[in-house]
């Protein structure tokens, strides 16, 4: 599919990219997403306002792997209590 793929800082081929939107315990954001940065496959991590606390972009090969990275590694930082993930869609 043309212009579904993008390239990551390094150059590397990206093919899934997302938006992984966090909601933490009281007082966890900035703890969470300084972990979260952390995690290889994470482009970006930051605390925020609103209804949700963390907003993280992340990339990963296929849609598998994307979903290793948030159930395996982004769930399991402490402090975190929902995620919704939206994968990024080129149209």
């Amino acid at each position: 599919m043309a212009g579904a793929y993008s390239t990551s800082a390094g150059g590397q081929l990206v093919v899934v990219q997302a938006y992984i939107l966090i909601q933490t315990e009281v007082g966890k954001a900035a703890d969470v997403a300084r972990q979260i940065s952390e995690i290889e496959g994470v482009t970006l991590a930051e605390d925020v306002t609103g209804p949700y606390d963390v907003i993280v972009r992340a990339e990963a090969d296929n849609v598998d792997d994307l979903g290793k990275l948030v159930v395996a590694r982004v769930q399991g930082v402490d402090g975190i209590t929902r995620t919704l993930t939206c994968p990024v869609v080129h149209l």
